[in-house]
């Protein structure tokens, strides 16, 4: 893209950034104005309680949506099912929400879910807007070149009076991603295992103070539910945000959907869109190339999402890391049971783990159901499919995709983050081993002394149907 004669250029960052800075202070923090506050249940209570103690209102109410997403159980009858703790979360944040007005999507909603997979499919998320939520996945909302990022709960309470923050500026880091011929991945490899290989390059902090915008052919090429996966996961290299440039995929998503604006204001809002690309010859601070023609499936082998490596190769051995890394590759092979130099594949799975802010759209439940269609989960292996709202859960099944992971021996559940953070018994039990579509693999994530390897959604379907740590390119070639 190219800019006016005289300015210079700048990047899609620059121009959001620019666009919301209501005030600056020298070697401070900018004061910045939230077009979309997101909220849910875990993150919000007190922010309530402060506002409550000071005698201070909501001030945009209608810039507030409110979803319960972590706390609900994903079986029926939520409310009554749910520990008493979670109970007394969603009532509170339901109490709250009347109380000032906003809009929330509860138990029993037909808009329900997951609270980064509500907002895009709503058409709450749009290009240029900036984006806040008492939760660290926020990121996933840069895919429609939004920034978007996780607050404290403190912050949580300083949006819902001010509907500003205070923010000091980022540096911007661009993640250039090329791919086969259009952009093309190879057989097998999602978007999943991209940003696994982008933050095993980054490292787990590699990504700290910046924004990263992700650009290439590989990029353009994904469809919007991909982008979301590729930017949710930014948090995990230590960025502040992840962003992809809205273009036609984006523009087409959005249409039509219940908040985007519609007729004669969309072709308004969309000629607006189409000028926050980054500009031709516009500087990043740091730029880092992937080659994405040549991955294969990934998963992780530790502690962090940043300790991956590809499904058919070996399991590294610490002294490879070097340094300090050595020494956090050890306790993480330690952890998770593994032998260093031994192939990664094959390792005995207890649980598999469809679902999450990160695969549990459509998308990802198509790609899980290809693997499963005529199979069966390896007999010891338990499997949960948990779609992220209640819109996609009713297009799976007018789909059919219930009844292929039924028959296969999978869970079918309600919609909810489940075992993304071992919600309502939603959980791995201790020393047992998960493969998990979600998004961190952390110490006792999944349940206490559980051990967790991220991946795509057919490398967890493939994984389900082995019993094992599984390539699920084999599975996929026999499928049309």
């Amino acid at each position: 893209m190219t800019t006016a004669a005289g300015a210079a250029p700048r990047t899609l960052f620059d121009k959001i950034w620019a666009q919301h800075v209501v005030a600056e202070v020298p070697d401070g923090p900018s004061v910045l104005y939230v077009d979309l506050h997101l909220v849910h249940e875990v993150t919000s209570p007190q922010a309530f309680a402060e506002l409550a103690a000071r005698g201070v209102p909501v001030r945009r109410p209608d810039r507030t949506f409110a979803v319960m997403d972590h706390s609900i159980p994903t079986v029926k009858n939520p409310l009554a099912a749910a520990d008493p703790s979670a109970a007394a979360q969603l009532r509170q944040l339901a109490a709250n929400c009347e109380a000032h007005g906003i809009t929330l999507w509860g138990a029993g909603d037909p808009r329900q879910g997951i609270v980064h997979v509500v907002g895009p499919e709503q058409g709450l998320t749009r290009p240029g807007m900036t984006i806040v939520c008492g939760d660290s996945h926020t990121a996933t909302h840069g895919a429609f070149g939004a920034l978007a990022f996780g607050i404290g709960t403190s912050q949580v309470g300083h949006v819902l009076a001010t509907q500003c923050l205070l923010q000091r500026r980022p540096r911007t880091l661009a993640v250039e991603i090329e791919g086969g011929p259009g952009g093309a991945l190879p057989a097998g490899v999602t978007a999943k295992d991209v940003i696994l290989a982008v933050i095993a390059r980054l490292g787990a902090g590699g990504g700290t103070g910046y924004v990263i915008e992700y650009r290439g052919s590989a990029v353009r090429a994904l469809d919007m539910e991909a982008r979301m996966t590729l930017c949710n996961m930014s948090i995990e290299a230590g960025a502040r945000a992840g962003l992809v440039a809205p273009d036609d995929t984006t523009f087409d998503y959005l249409a039509g959907r219940a908040y985007a604006p519609t007729g004669t204001a969309f072709d308004r809002a969309v000629a607006r869109w189409r000028t926050l690309a980054t500009d031709d010859g516009a500087a990043f601070d740091h730029v880092i190339r992937l080659d994405a023609a040549a991955l294969a499936p990934m998963v992780t082998w530790g502690t962090t999402p940043a300790q991956a490596c590809a499904v058919d190769g070996a399991v590294p051995r610490p002294e490879d890391a070097g340094g300090d890394d050595a020494a956090a590759a050890a306790r993480s092979l330690a952890y998770m049971r593994l032998e260093a130099g031994r192939p990664i594949a094959g390792q005995p799975v207890d649980v598999v783990f469809i679902g999450s802010c990160t695969n549990s759209r459509l998308g990802d439940l198509r790609a899980a159901a290809r693997v499963l269609t005529g199979r069966k989960v390896a007999a010891g292996v338990r499997a949960l499919v948990v779609p992220g709202s209640h819109e996609v859960k009713r297009a799976a099944e007018a789909e059919g995709l219930d009844r292929v992971f039924r028959d296969a021996g999978a869970e079918w559940r309600e919609p909810g983050c489940s075992m993304c953070i071992a919600m309502n018994g939603d959980q791995i039990g201790p020393g047992q081993l998960a493969v998990s579509t979600s998004n961190r693999n952390f110490e006792g994530r999944q349940g206490k002394g559980g051990r967790t390897v991220l991946a795509s959604p057919y490398t967890a379907a493939a994984s389900a149907v082995a019993g094992t740590i599984a390539d699920p390119r084999p599975y996929l070639e026999a499928r049309p």
